[in-house]
């Protein structure tokens, strides 16, 4: 499932191309129909992202699409003539410049205000808004018995953090996966919360999630780099069995909330 940063690089891109037109909007697959015909036509005026949500607003009240990719979910961008839509697509904006096409989204729906408000509060604080609080993610941690770990992929705690920012997030703070989120300290979490939001910021900026320091990357350690579909350079996503970057320890993996947890048994000794 696609982390937060790439929602927000959606909203960024879905913003460059189409803010200020009357895109056409279609939905080859028919399942989106009546909600494009409504809206073809009316200018998009605001794009928007918490978490994992992307919002599209249309015109100046505005009417929002509300959009979670899920795990199948993908938006393809591209420059006109956009190509023959095939029946995969669920949603399609085209100007005579660009067009997008949405396929496989948890949900692809038309919302009114009121509704996307009940979206926003029940999500915890997102490090890529301008608008988080990250004492109100902290309260909640600092109150549970939860892992960790668990508690950095609840989107009521904090919206948009994925499988790879929690494992990544850990490791570079030394923390241990599994200890209670009533055990991390205040200057802790400021300090993870702080990471987050720049890790983050430099996902959006790059399309993609990086996360060693300078002196790990592959030229200053003098080691292969990474390969991996995923790409970025990591410090124990899915590098389980090999040795870690820092110390030689093998990284591990378990199940933790449905996901494989990775970590270092040695850099993450509490």
């Amino acid at each position: 499932m696609p982390e937060g940063h790439t929602i927000h690089r959606l909203a960024q891109d879905y913003a460059a191309r189409f803010t200020g037109t009357a895109p056409r909007l279609t939905s080859p697959q028919g399942k989106f129909s009546d909600a494009s015909d409504l809206l073809t036509g009316t200018p998009l005026t605001r794009t928007e992202a918490h978490g994992k949500h992307l919002f599209l607003g249309f015109g100046a009240a505005p009417s929002w699409i509300h959009i979670h990719l899920g795990l199948f979910g993908k938006v393809t961008l591209g420059e006109a003539p956009a190509p023959p839509p095939t029946d995969t697509v669920r949603l399609r904006l085209a100007t005579g410049t660009s067009y997008a096409d949405l396929r496989g989204p948890t949900t692809c729906a038309l919302i009114t205000e009121a509704e996307k408000q009940a979206v926003h509060a029940r999500l915890g604080p997102d490090p890529l808004r301008e608008d988080a609080d990250p004492g109100i993610a902290y309260r909640r941690i600092s109150r549970s018995r939860t892992a960790i770990a668990a508690l950095l992929l609840d989107q009521k705690v904090i919206a948009g953090v994925g499988n790879v920012y929690r494992a990544e997030v850990l490791f570079r703070h030394g923390v241990d996966p599994y200890r209670a989120g009533r055990d991390v300290t205040p200057a802790e979490w400021d300090a993870i919360w702080a990471d987050l939001v720049a890790l983050m910021r430099d996902g959006v900026r790059d399309n993609r999630i990086d996360t060693v320091r300078p002196e790990h990357t592959p030229e200053a350690m003098g080691r292969p780099p990474r390969v991996d579909d995923h790409g970025g350079e990591v410090y124990v996503y899915r590098r389980t069995h090999q040795p870690c970057h820092l110390c030689g320890e093998t990284v591990r993996t378990a199940d933790l909330a449905a996901r494989n947890l990775f970590w270092c048994p040695t850099c993450q000794k509490d």
